[in-house]
């Protein structure tokens, strides 16, 4: 009975049970080794000012990924997915084949061509939530919770959340807690090992 106790306090004690502390997950958040040279984030990852664009550090690799954008202060913005390639320095983005993205005048912009515009009643205003869906084909759009059933496709390859600014534009990501409900079957970004 008594080795039983010893082997018990000796195993449980603090003479290194073997035990390895779980380490914290990474928070999904605007990436400071992916933005243009004149951007500036702020609120730990999450509000982007200045010119340019940044990515966020987590790509979509889940099936169905969802994250909002609240407009903060208006100007010129995008926002959408693009791969490592896309030029971070180049506003607006959608001219080429690594980024497509929802523009502030309601158009969405891959590879220097209109894929879909946003219903003129319902361009995004400052204060507004703009929610994007992600299933590695098409891009959906909601305005404030609504879906403004705009979708477009056409990238390939990994791709990131990405948010640009320009013209005194100020924006907030969510990439969790979100403001409005994911639609069905959408959740937020996880990374790489949470889904396995």
């Amino acid at each position: 009975m008594a080795a039983m106790f010893t082997c018990c306090f000796g195993c449980c004690g603090e003479g290194g049970s073997g035990h390895v502390p779980l380490k914290e997950m990474p928070t999904v958040q605007l990436d400071t080794h992916h933005m243009g040279t004149d951007v500036v984030i702020v609120k730990s990852g999450r509000r982007i000012c200045g010119t340019g664009g940044c990515l966020a550090n987590a790509p979509l690799h889940q099936n169905k990924s969802y994250f909002e954008f609240k407009i903060q202060s208006s100007g010129v913005w995008g926002i959408g997915v693009a791969t490592q390639k896309v030029n971070l320095n180049q506003v607006p983005l959608g001219r080429d084949a690594n980024s497509l993205v929802l523009r502030h005048d309601g158009s969405v912009y891959h590879n220097n061509e209109e894929k879909n515009r946003l219903p003129a009643n319902s361009l995004p205003q400052e204060g507004d939530i703009v929610g994007m869906t992600y299933d590695h084909v098409e891009l959906n759009l909601y305005l404030n919770g609504k879906n403004m059933h705009c979708p477009a496709s056409g990238i390939r390859g990994t791709v990131y959340p990405v948010v640009y600014v320009d013209d005194s534009a100020i924006l907030d990501c969510q990439f969790s807690d979100f403001y409005h409900t994911p639609p069905q079957g959408f959740e937020k970004i996880l990374f790489e090992q949470q889904i396995f």
